[in-house]
C-alpha cells in the first residue's frame, strides 16, 4: 500500500490512475456510455452503407463508398490528432492506414469464403 497523500492506494490503483492516466469508470454512467457508443457505431457504419442506398449499381456505389469511407477516415483522424494535442496529419494517414488495411483484409476475407 502506499500511504503517503494517496488515501491508501494499491500500487495497481496507483499505476492505473497515475501512469496509465485511467479512472476507474463510474458504475451510473454505463447506460450513457452504452448508448454513446452505440450511435458512434450506427452512425460509423452508415458512412461506408449510404452510397448503397443511394446508387443502383453495385459496382458504382463500391467506388464511392471507398471514396467516402476514405475521406471520413483522413477527416476523423485530422480531427483526433488536433484535439488530442498529436501531429494532425500524422494521425490523419495513421486512421486513413488503418482503415484502408482492415477494409482490405475483410474484402479479402469475402473473396476467399464466397468466391
Amino acid at each position: 500500500m502506499v500511504k503517503h497523500g494517496f488515501k491508501n492506494l494499491s500500487v495497481e490503483q496507483f499505476k492505473y490512475r497515475f501512469e496509465l492516466g485511467l479512472e476507474k469508470p463510474d458504475p451510473m454512467r454505463a447506460l450513457h456510455s452504452a448508448m454513446t457508443i452505440a450511435a458512434a457505431y450506427i452512425v460509423g457504419g452508415l458512412v461506408p452503407l449510404s452510397p448503397y442506398m443511394f446508387i443502383p449499381r453495385a459496382s458504382e456505389a463500391l467506388l464511392f463508398s471507398v471514396v467516402v469511407t476514405l475521406a471520413a477516415l483522413l477527416i476523423f483522424g485530422y480531427a483526433k490528432g488536433y484535439f488530442t494535442g498529436n501531429k494532425p496529419f500524422r494521425s490523419a494517414f495513421e486512421t486513413a492506414l488503418i482503415g484502408v488495411i482492415a477494409s482490405a483484409a475483410a474484402f479479402g476475407m469475402a473473396k476467399v469464403f464466397n468466391p
